[in-house]
């Protein structure tokens, strides 16, 4: 009979020192369960790249152990990366409540990706898969259906909390089961894995009923059209769009791929409950006074091709801006996206709307713990140890000293990075190596096959331009019949720089005459050369380096 482990593992490969690509994979024996499968928004230095995604290659190494993989709600940074991922490994059996798997059929049909392995469950379920048993915990976030995990062995248990904030009022009136966290705090949890996003913010997270409030003044306020952009996976901020729409008999038209998706799906699912005749097409709105409007549509985080920043721009098929309209804007940027999103609420002012949008005025709030429910998490949990996840490192440090301050040991706590190998028994937890982690690029059709190098030609294209050095040279001879010709682009306007383009070409000439004396006929060496010279030359009259690239005609 085979020895049964002590030990399980638990290896991030996203979600750590980032915001996005979730993706943790716990392993006991030769099982491996995946806990979500996310993607994340390129940086500002990532030229031209689509998304990010995890590596994943542990995974496709070791795919004939994975048990499952096991989703916690359907945000993108959670769900985004399995139609790259389901296609590079084959899952058994993908679990999630409904409305994620909802979500996430339809990214893989897009995709062309097979949906025959998806299974919902609800929460309160529980689930045997090889050693596992796995459970569902409901939990209140910035999305309905979510939860969080628990996965059992004969190593111990592992709670995994999800995205979570604990909200007493929560929109669907479902309370996050205080009652089983509980439970498995009284039964003994080996491992925590929690929540740090909002690990620096004191206090209590406000509860989602309260933008409802904030609707409720506005709509109250409004004299035209009203329109709502929010993150088209917020179900609950929706509802509440919804509802206010109805108290103040306005009709709800819905406005972006995304949004429009999404609700459908909602609406199919019954997770989001719009009364007969309220929601109208978008292409109906004119066929009503413009006080009886609203609008939701994508656009909260300013993005160039979303509906709300075509609006803006005057750039929308179907919607202008007019003045006394009423935008609210209820989402707060995500890092980095602070200025796509001012841009766009300058451009809105300037089409005469009236725009509400500052965090003081109430029309968002997270969707994730603050540092009071972070605490009574750990209180009810009280797990023997503890990993901080999903956060930047100041989130994870500053999550990793409030458990210190609840009396958990500092041996017992760990700040891990994405590829990093855990190793937990009842005795000891420990760092037990390294696994390969990182971004894999997406651009266009292409995954992966854009790289550091790539990126960093970008990078000084985008910051010096251009200059290609075309020369005819004799194949027998190695003597030039025709040029050097320069083609510049992004580097200097050519009829402004008229000298400096005939200085370079006298220093092509130089290095090549400099190769014919040394005897130097390898192409590689010659264009080294072109390239070494005039590079040189460029940076003492211009201070810039642009990529020269020479290109050698023979004939």
């Amino acid at each position: 009979m085979a020895k049964i482990p002590q030990k399980i593992q638990i290896i991030p490969l996203g979600g750590l020192g980032e915001i996005g690509k979730n993706m943790t994979v716990v392993r006991y024996g030769d099982e491996i369960i995946v806990i979500d499968c996310g993607l994340m928004f390129p940086e500002d230095d990532m030229l031209g790249i689509d998304l990010v995604i995890p590596d994943i290659t542990y995974l496709v190494e070791n795919q004939d152990l994975i048990k499952a993989i096991v989703l916690t709600h359907g945000h993108e940074d959670h769900i985004g990366a399995l139609p790259f991922v389901l296609r590079q490994i084959n899952v058994p059996v993908v679990y999630g409540t409904r409305l994620t798997l909802g979500i996430l059929e339809s990214r893989l049909k897009e995709a062309n990706v097979p949906t025959t392995n998806l299974k919902p469950v609800k929460p309160g379920d529980s689930i045997k898969t090889g050693f596992f048993q796995l459970g569902f915990i409901h939990v209140s976030h910035s999305i309905a259906d979510a939860v969080g995990l628990y996965l059992t062995t004969p190593a111990g248990t592992i709670v995994h909390t999800g995205d979570f904030k604990l909200d007493h009022t929560p929109v669907d009136h479902k309370v996050t089961d205080f009652y089983k966290l509980a439970e498995l705090g009284d039964q003994g949890v080996l491992v925590m894995l929690a929540d740090s996003t909002n690990s620096e913010r004191p206090g209590y997270t406000l509860s989602e009923r309260s933008v409802g409030l904030t609707f409720d003044e506005t709509f109250r306020n409004a004299r035209e059209r009203i329109i709502i952009a929010t993150f088209s996976s917020n179900i609950h901020r929706i509802q509440q769009a919804v509802d206010t729409a109805c108290r103040y008999k306005r009709k709800v038209a819905v406005l972006g791929r995304s949004m429009v998706n999404v609700v459908n799906i909602a609406i199919e699912l019954g997770y989001l409950t719009v009364p007969e005749g309220v929601l109208i097409d978008i292409d109906e709105i004119n066929n009503y006074p413009a006080a009886s409007i609203v609008i939701v549509t994508t656009g909260s985080q300013g993005e160039p091709m979303s509906a709300l920043t075509r609006m803006a721009m005057s750039d929308h098929r179907k919607v202008d801006i007019t003045p006394g309209d009423t935008v609210i804007i209820s989402a707060t940027p995500i890092p980095g996206n602070e200025k796509l999103v001012s841009r766009t609420v300058d451009f809105l002012l300037r089409q005469g709307a009236e725009v509400v949008y500052e965090k003081a005025s109430g029309v968002h709030v997270s969707g994730h713990a603050s540092q009071e429910e972070l605490k009574l998490m750990h209180n009810l949990i009280r797990p023997k140890f503890f990993i901080p996840v999903h956060g930047e490192y100041r989130h994870l440090k500053k999550h990793a000293r409030l458990a210190l301050d609840l009396g958990l040991p500092k041996e017992n706590i760990f700040i891990a990075e994405n590829g990093s190998i855990l190793e937990f028994s009842q005795e000891k937890g420990c760092f037990a190596g390294k696994t390969t982690a990182g971004n894999v690029l997406v651009d266009g059709l292409g995954v992966g096959d854009v790289g550091n190098i790539v990126l960093r030609d970008r990078r000084q294209l985008s910051k010096d331009g251009i200059l290609i050095v075309v020369v005819t040279m004799d194949k027998a001879n190695g003597g030039v019949i025709a040029g050097p010709d320069i083609v510049s682009r992004g580097f200097v306007y050519v009829r402004e720089s008229e000298q400096l383009i005939e200085d370079a070409r006298d220093k092509i000439s130089q290095a090549l005459e400099k190769c014919e004396l040394n005897h130097i006929t390898e192409w590689a060496a010659i264009k080294s050369n072109i390239r070494d010279m005039l590079s040189k030359y460029l940076y003492e009259r211009t201070r810039r380096r642009p990529m020269i690239l020479p290109i050698i005609m023979e004939v």
